[in-house]
């Protein structure tokens, strides 16, 4: 028998308060962490003289990337998942760590490339268990409800 890689995460049938809503609280946590990149970016415009218009589509790329990283190195949670109270945990239980908040980050900037990708990731974090979506399943990382209890 193969051990479960996922042992020093919550079981989600015996302790599925952790994963109550979670799906929900991610898509609020997308929509808010969505305005706060925009708003950065406006800020950036305003700060460039308006020469960042020319270049938005990589100066949104760029700084969403930037607060996804920090923030999810810094408490393995962005701005928008604090606020809906999940964080990340990686398979050992363990907060994100920069290069795993940098691999998370680079693959979701993938599938959001590729709307096929994201649309899959979407279905899975619904109908999967642990409600994981791609860069979850790649890395062995869930969302968990913060204060489950």
């Amino acid at each position: 028998m193969f051990a479960d890689p996922f042992s020093a995460l919550p079981d989600p049938v015996r302790q599925g308060h952790f994963y109550d809503g979670v799906p929900a609280k991610r898509l609020i946590a997308w929509v808010v962490d969505s305005i706060v990149i925009l708003v950065l970016c406006l800020v950036a415009v305003l700060m460039t003289f308006f020469v960042g218009i020319l270049i938005w589509p990589l100066l949104y790329l760029g700084i969403g990337f930037l607060y996804r990283v920090a923030t999810l190195s810094g408490g393995s949670a962005t701005l928008g998942m604090r606020l809906a109270g999940i964080e990340l945990r990686r398979h050992d239980g363990a907060r994100l760590d920069g290069t795993t908040a940098l691999l998370h980050t680079l693959i979701y900037s993938v599938c959001i490339a590729f709307p096929l990708l994201q649309l899959g990731s979407v279905v899975l974090m619904v109908t999967t268990p642990r409600g994981q979506g791609l860069p979850d399943m790649a890395l062995g990382t869930v969302a968990l409800n913060r204060r489950a209890g």
